[in-house]
């Protein structure tokens, strides 16, 4: 294993190689090789996924100044050197599942920095310097223990897609509202209360993703005309060896989905009923209409047959179909040009799915 890395970074070298991979290599210290003399001024992307370094060394940019795109995903690092602001040319910065505790506020130099990815660390707090990187595009600060977000990262005017999923916050910084270029927010299994009243008044602003915040009791109206994520279980499948529970239909017996032996877990997130129930109902008419003798039990409208008939989409992280969580979206007429023409007030149910982005609308009068 040695010798096919010293072979691979003597041929990078020789040939002046742009491009270096050296993931999967079972690396548990940065290859001086590639630090000797004068190093590799010529390389732009290096690749160095799943390894086991712990450390980044403190001449990384003097060694490497040219470089664009680093890609340290699935390592052990636990510390950013403060030498990284030097690489003035980096582009993208991927420190995916390591174990950093600190980023130090020289990532603040990274001027051409667009695309960042933190996620799966044990970060809890960011630096104020993130707000500096006036080009970043892309920031992914999931799986972390953070409680806050940076108040000047909206001063981060190109960002399009900010992603802090399975955290600790409490709040969004109302300074959010004011990125103009913000197209998706994800903001799922947090413990988020409230969401910024102005949030979604930029029409930029598509995809809000706040799926299994347990407290949080309303949304902004400005968000009822996005694509909302709202019923996603945001959690991988967990094999158990729990027997599952069945509930018995007459002659029909249907598994109940995993989630139900779960409900008064503090740790487990549990579906609401409503999508609990469609997903029962799923199950047992895909069982029974694949028999023509036997017919459906349920007496449903044929509206209903429909939905649960033809999911929304299903989960990305379990595979599970999803329904209808949905939220009311009323128009009192008396507001509007028609106010005293109709006794009625519309009510639209807007429904969306956590994976695919479909988007279903209801009209109904009530």
């Amino acid at each position: 294993m040695a010798s096919e890395l010293h072979e691979a970074i003597f041929m990078a070298k020789q040939e002046r190689h742009k491009n270096l991979f050296l993931n999967y290599r079972n690396l548990n210290s940065f290859p001086v090789e590639l630090l000797r003399d004068e190093g590799m001024q010529f390389l732009e992307r290096l690749f160095m996924k799943r390894n086991s370094l712990t450390a980044l060394p403190d001449s990384l940019a003097q060694k490497l100044p040219n470089l664009i795109e680093l890609y340290l995903h699935s390592n052990n690092i636990a510390i950013i050197p403060q030498a990284i602001g030097n690489l003035v040319k980096l582009q993208s910065l991927d420190l995916s599942d390591n174990a950093l505790q600190v980023i130090c506020p020289e990532i603040g130099q990274l001027r051409s920095l667009r695309h960042l990815r933190l996620a799966n660390n044990q970060l809890k707090f960011l630096p104020q310097e993130l707000g500096d990187l006036g080009e970043l595009e892309t920031l992914d600060v999931s799986m972390n223990l953070l409680r806050t977000l940076p108040e000047r990262l909206h001063r981060c005017l190109s960002l399009q897609c900010l992603t802090a999923d399975r955290n600790q916050l409490h709040c969004l910084p109302r300074q959010l509202c004011l990125l103009p270029d913000l197209n998706e927010l994800s903001m799922a299994a947090n413990c988020l209360t409230s969401l910024p009243l102005d949030l979604g008044r930029s029409m930029e602003l598509q995809f809000v993703f706040v799926d299994n915040n347990a407290h949080l009791k309303g949304l902004p109206s400005y968000l009822y005309n996005k694509v909302i994520g709202c019923s996603g279980c945001g959690l991988a499948v967990q094999i158990s060896d729990v027997k599952q529970l069945s509930l018995t239909l007459g002659d029909v017996t249907v598994p109940l989905p995993s989630e139900v032996k779960a409900i008064g877990s503090d740790t487990d997130h549990v579906l609401p009923l409503e999508e609990l129930a469609c997903r029962v109902l799923h199950a047992a008419y895909n069982r029974t209409s694949k028999d023509v003798k036997f017919l459906t039990p349920f007496l449903l409208p044929k509206s209903l047959l429909d939905v649960v008939q033809w999911p929304l989409g299903h989960c990305h992280r379990c595979s599970q179909p999803m329904f209808t969580v949905v939220y009311p979206k009323p128009f009192p007429l008396r507001e509007t040009a028609l106010a005293g023409v109709h006794k009625r007030t519309t009510v639209s149910f807007v429904a969306y799915c956590c994976s695919s982005h479909c988007l279903r609308t209801f009209n109904l009068q009530g």
